[in-house]
């Protein structure tokens, strides 16, 4: 993963390919995981409160993925189905009011 983000964020530099959420491109209105390609590339540059600010659930679900085999796995995967779609549901949506507020749609 930390490979991936340092060529993605030099691949970036050179060029920009502009906005690449379809929902985004299409209204203007951001997505909940808006920020998610920002993260990787903020990381790849060293600028981690820049990842963090661009996208904290993507950000957080990057580094659930990457402690998962470390034993955080098992223990989210233990938990009742209902609770992880809570978890899920409500991370979603404060994801959006958070992309929303940071693409000025909503006044902080």
């Amino acid at each position: 993963m930390a490979t991936a983000a340092v060529v993605v964020s030099a691949l970036h530099r050179v060029h920009d390919p502009g906005t690449l959420c379809p929902l985004r491109a299409l209204t203007g209105v951001p997505c909940p995981l808006c920020g998610g390609t920002t993260v990787f590339i903020e990381l790849g540059a060293a600028h981690p409160v820049k990842a963090l600010l661009a996208s904290p659930a993507v950000l957080l679900g990057a580094i659930g993925l990457a402690t998962a085999p470390l034993g955080a796995g098992r223990r989210w995967w233990a938990l009742d189905p209902r609770i992880r779609a809570w978890i899920i549901g409500v991370t979603l949506g404060l994801s959006w009011v958070w992309q929303l507020a940071r693409f000025g749609f909503l006044p902080l």
